[in-house]
């Protein structure tokens, strides 16, 4: 499937083709802890490292899309209607740069 990937260090949006598995979404995102929020109603979902803010990492930046809370860390854009299901991301890239902040 091909997802984007956020990359607030670089502040760079690249899509990115892994498998349709949570085991792929872990592994780029670079840890296990994994949570998500909707971004839009077609089932869009930014995917994050649950303990992001915790981890006390230096220098991995920092993001937002829309008003949803900040990220920290790489984050990526994935279809999953209904939390167990992934597929490609919907929305385009031009579409989610414009809605991505860097903080």
């Amino acid at each position: 499937m091909q997802v984007f990937a956020i990359n607030p260090l670089t502040k760079e949006i690249n899509t990115v083709e892994i498998a349709d598995t949570k085991e792929a979404l872990q592994e780029l995102i670079g840890f296990s802890t994994i949570d998500s929020d909707e971004i839009d109603d077609n089932g869009d979902r930014l995917f994050f490292d649950e303990e992001c803010f915790i981890r006390q990492q230096g220098n991995v930046g920092r993001f937002k899309v829309d008003s949803l809370a900040p990220v920290a860390g790489i984050g990526v854009i994935v279809n999953c209607k209904d939390g167990k299901t992934f597929q490609s991301a919907l929305i385009n890239a031009q579409e989610l740069l414009k809605r991505v902040t860097y903080l």
